[in-house]
This record gives structure tokens, C-alpha cells and sequence, in this order.
């Protein structure tokens, strides 16, 4: 019988990386990670008290074929893309862009008298997707549920639910749950998880304990994958606990996939390197914009 509370499968502390035109980052998993968090891609950490780490930002780049989750804790990200979308990312507010059949973006940090903190993380289309029209959610932290519990534990859901409360982004081919847990200390956190999804944390700030785990805490900005069982359950230290849990539906499907374009197969790649060589990467007029 499965044990019913989900157990540390793998730890991942991160690995600097110089990424977009030369913004230090932590990165927890990619492509070397691939199929074990299967339907997720990538999880990056950005952010910085010196302007100096991220001002160069992620000038014009194309993507196809993944959903890209991007998620604010603290500064401005400004945003624009060449079918006339532009905005601005602020401090609890999260964008998941669809970037379906293809789409050419920058996101650009904003210096500002705060760090600039957030993730970017990045999910996987299903075969059937990945030429569908490109779409947009921008939500501002006010679009974003909180619940405080009697315990004290403080659960934003931007995905999926928590009790009886469901996150504003919803019809993801995955079904994926996406929360921002806040545990006080010494406190226990519990969330059901759904049989055979891909379950993995990051620690945000304090440490905590999860159950059924017997090499220790785990530490800020590190990520830790489960293994199978109906609920992830944390005992958080002295110092509190901040985390994201985020959990999906495996594709099982091939990845092919370079820079930032994910298809299932390299023809599919290549097919993508000549639109963009010869400009017809391009194939819808405008994005869906969700609100």
C-alpha cells in the first residue's frame, strides 16, 4: 500500500546561471531534469539587491510550444510582445502566458528603490496544444485569493484550490495547483494532492520538515520533488516557512526541445528555426487576452 503522505524523491539546491541578456539567476530543474517533473520544465529564481544582477532583462525572444508562468514577489517586471501587448508584472502579481503556436516577448526589470524578487516557471503543452492561438492571463495580486487559516498558515492560490477556494487560472490542459504557502513557526501545513500528478516544492524563505523525510530540514531557495501519496504534509522550524507547492498532471509524452521552444519531436524544432529565419514564426494575429 502507498503511503498516504508524499516523501522526498530528490532535492535540488539550485545552480547560478547568467541568463537573457545577463540577469543572474538560481535555477532549480531544466532540461537535464526532464521527464522527472514531467509536465514541468523549468523553475528559475530572479532577483536581486543589486541592479547591476538584472537591469539587462530578457530583451526580444520567441517562444512556442510551453506555458510560462511568471511570478512577482517584489520590484516591476515590464512586459511587451510583438502582437502589441505591454504591461507591467508588480509585486504579487503573476502572468501565465500561452505561448501556443509562437509568440516574440521581452521582459524587462524595472530598477526601483526595492529587490527585485520572483520565479518564472515553465509548463508543458500537450502535442494536441501546441500550435493553438496564444493567450494571456495577467492577474494583479488582487485577482490572487488568500486564506488565513485558525492555525495561522496563509495560503495564496494562484492555481488549483485550497479547501474550498479555487485560484483564478483555470482550464490548463495539466490542471495544475500553483500556492504560495506561508506556515508560522513551528506550525503544520497539509494539502491533499491528486494520485499520479507531479508534486514539488520551493522553499521561499525559513525551512520546515516534510513528512515522512528523514535527511533534514529543507533550506531557502531549495526544490524538492515527491514521490507518490495523497498529501504533502510540513512541519515548519522556529523560523517559519514560506514555499511554493505546485502540482500537475504528467504528459508522458516526448520533449524535443531547444532555447525556448518546446515541441515533442526535433523536426517539429527545426520546422521552428526556419519560420523564425525566414519570418512566418508568427501564425495568429493577436493572442487571446484572458481576463
Amino acid at each position: 500500500m502507498t503511503d498516504p503522505v508524499r516523501s522526498i524523491v530528490h532535492r535540488f539546491p539550485g545552480v547560478p546561471t547568467l541568463e537573457g541578456a545577463g540577469v543572474r539567476l538560481r535555477r532549480s530543474f531544466s532540461n537535464n531534469e526532464v521527464p522527472l517533473f514531467d509536465p514541468f520544465l523549468l523553475l528559475d529564481r530572479f532577483g536581486s539587491s543589486n541592479p547591476e544582477d538584472y537591469l539587462a532583462g530578457f530583451p526580444w525572444h520567441p517562444h512556442r510550444g510551453i506555458e510560462t508562468v511568471t511570478y512577482v514577489l517584489d520590484g516591476e517586471v515590464a512586459h511587451g510582445d510583438t502582437l502589441g501587448n505591454s504591461g507591467v508584472i508588480r509585486a504579487g502579481d503573476v502572468q501565465w502566458m500561452n505561448s501556443g503556436s509562437g509568440i516574440i516577448h521581452q521582459e524587462m526589470p524595472q530598477r526601483t528603490d526595492r529587490s527585485l524578487s520572483g520565479f518564472q516557471l515553465w509548463v508543458n503543452l500537450p502535442a494536441r496544444e501546441k500550435m493553438s492561438v496564444p493567450a494571456y492571463r495577467g492577474l494583479t495580486a488582487h485577482d490572487i485569493p488568500e486564506v488565513t487559516t485558525d492555525t495561522g498558515d496563509r495560503v495564496k492560490i494562484v492555481a488549483g484550490s485550497y479547501g474550498s477556494v479555487e485560484g483564478p487560472v483555470r482550464g490548463i490542459p495539466v490542471d495544475p495547483t500553483y500556492l504560495d504557502v506561508r506556515v508560522p513557526p513551528g506550525g503544520t501545513f497539509v494539502q491533499p494532492t491528486p494520485p499520479g500528478f507531479t508534486v514539488f516544492a520551493h522553499t521561499v524563505d525559513g525551512s520546515g520538515t516534510f513528512e515522512g523525510h528523514d535527511r533534514g530540514p529543507i533550506a531557502p531557495g531549495e526544490t524538492v520533488l515527491f514521490g507518490a501519496g495523497d498529501e504533502v504534509r510540513l512541519h515548519a522550524s522556529e523560523a517559519g516557512a514560506r514555499f511554493l507547492l505546485v502540482s500537475g498532471r504528467p504528459l508522458h509524452e516526448p520533449v524535443a526541445w531547444y532555447g525556448p521552444i518546446v515541441m515533442n519531436r526535433r523536426d517539429e524544432l527545426l520546422q521552428a528555426m526556419r519560420e523564425l529565419e525566414h519570418g512566418d514564426f508568427l501564425k495568429h494575429p493577436r493572442p487571446i487576452i484572458e481576463e
